[in-house]
């Protein structure tokens, strides 16, 4: 029997999508699913939640609760992690509030910028325990790591556990294949693509249907008004920044223009609300959806019964397929983040980069793409430069480099003097308090 353990278990979002894939899986609808979370309401919602599905498609799946992550990870197959380290309350709205209060708009701020910072911050120590424990009580196990900042957890991973397995997954290349096709009023199984770069800020280098380029059909729709269309899967979130980066420089991005807008210097800018009018950037609907998703799960918990069952139906994400691929040697291609041995020849070695990998019952292969166009080299690198001062902070306790990450970030560095940066982290650092490791924590006035 192959055993899945989550941890964090009481994750609104994955816990069901992945459990679910899998349980529509055949070589995995029998597996057992070991959920492990530290609030015991949120597990004991997500154990209700799991039988709910299992009784409507009918397998031998089982499931045990832990509150005790080892006992969760003992003998498992492969590990998901998917949890928040403080919460939407109060650590995410720290990471807005704050930065607000210096003039320092942030959309999601959980990737780059001084929200990606700090909540790497209160990941990786995190991550880094679920990596030593997997190391002691299921060391051939695969780690499935879906937690936020991906790439400063990917590389801090590798930086401290070469050793362990792990894959970063992320959903943006399915999601922005689905609204590209929307968007042309095509079946989305058709159209061919490749993507490389690093994860959110990764580009569709080729994109196609049937021998058709199609960035021509984007360009002009774009040119003429008729693109984008209303979004598909974010309602409320305008895709026009992504359309503009791609009339500027060539090539469209995997990750939402909610989250590309708060990555770069160009789009959200104090006393420039005319940028964020005419790209419809989302400032405040992020928060806003996290108390309605939270909300929404707890409603659905509470209507459940021993006798109830749940539409279980496929999702996106790439969780069960990889899975299946590696148990049964059926090979799968995704788009997985790992540390770069080569895969991406134009980007710094050990940096964590998104790329077309195999899977199989080797595990997971990286494919090497090269000739990415050099103005989103430089681009990519941005980004790298934020993420590797946040893991050098992280591995050599260095407190200096999370003020030189920030004081790197394009677009805390676009709207904040040096003095700003410094006092602006300073007010974070003490903000999280015991959220974030010891060594880190600004000491206190004698």
């Amino acid at each position: 029997m192959t055993k899945i353990a989550f941890v964090g278990a009481g994750s609104t979002i994955f816990m069901r999508n992945i459990l679910g894939d899998a349980l529509l899986t055949e070589a995995l609808a029998d597996s057992h699913f070991a959920l492990m979370d530290i609030d015991r309401a949120r597990l004991e919602e997500s154990e209700a939640v799991a039988l709910a599905m299992i009784r409507s498609i009918g397998t031998g799946a089982t499931v045990s609760i832990h509150t005790d992550r080892r006992a969760a990870l003992e003998g498992a197959d492969f590990v998901v992690t998917a949890f928040q380290i403080g919460g939407y309350e109060p650590c995410t709205v720290t990471d807005f509030e704050i930065p607000k209060a210096y003039g320092l708009r942030q959309t999601i701020a959980d990737t780059l910028g001084v929200g990606g910072i700090m909540r790497g911050l209160r990941t990786v120590p995190h991550l880094w325990a679920v990596a030593e424990d997997m190391a002691r009580v299921c060391p051939g196990a695969l780690m499935l790591q879906y937690v936020n900042p991906m790439a400063i957890n990917t590389w801090a991973l590798a930086e401290r556990y070469p050793h362990v397995k792990q894959v970063g997954l992320c959903h943006s290349v399915q999601n922005t294949v689905e609204e590209l096709a929307h968007d042309l009023d095509l079946p989305k199984d058709e159209i061919r693509y490749r993507v490389a770069g690093v994860n959110h800020v990764a580009f569709f280098l080729r994109l196609e249907h049937g021998d058709r380029d199609l960035y021509p059909d984007l360009r002009q729709g774009y040119a003429t008004g008729t693109l984008p269309k209303p979004p598909l899967l974010m309602p409320r979130c305008p895709n026009k920044v992504r359309y503009e980066v791609m009339d500027h420089l060539g090539y469209f991005c995997t990750e939402s223009s909610e989250h590309f807008a708060e990555y770069v210097p160009w789009f959200i800018k104090d006393g420039r609300d005319d940028l964020i009018e005419t790209f419809g950037i989302p400032l405040d609907e992020y928060p806003a959806r996290c108390v309605e998703q939270i909300a929404a799960w707890r409603a659905q918990a509470e209507t459940l019964t021993s006798t109830t069952k749940i539409t279980v139906e496929r999702s996106h994400e790439f969780a069960a397929d990889l899975m299946n691929a590696i148990v049964t040697d059926q090979p799968f291609a995704i788009y997985g983040n790992l540390p770069n041995t080569g895969q991406l020849p134009q980007l710094p070695l050990g940096a964590a980069v998104e790329t077309p990998c195999l899977v199989d019952s080797n595990g997971v292969q990286p494919s090497v793409v090269t000739g990415i166009p050099p103005q989103l080299v430089a681009l990519m690198r941005t980004q790298i430069n934020v993420q590797e001062l946040t893991v050098r902070a992280l591995v050599e306790e260095n407190v200096e480099h999370i003020y030189h990450a920030a004081m790197m970030d394009p677009h805390t560095a676009a709207e904040l003097d040096l003095r700003q940066i410094r006092s602006l982290v300073t007010d974070l650092l003490a903000a999280h308090g015991d959220w974030i490791p010891a060594w880190a924590r600004p000491r206190k006035a004698a």
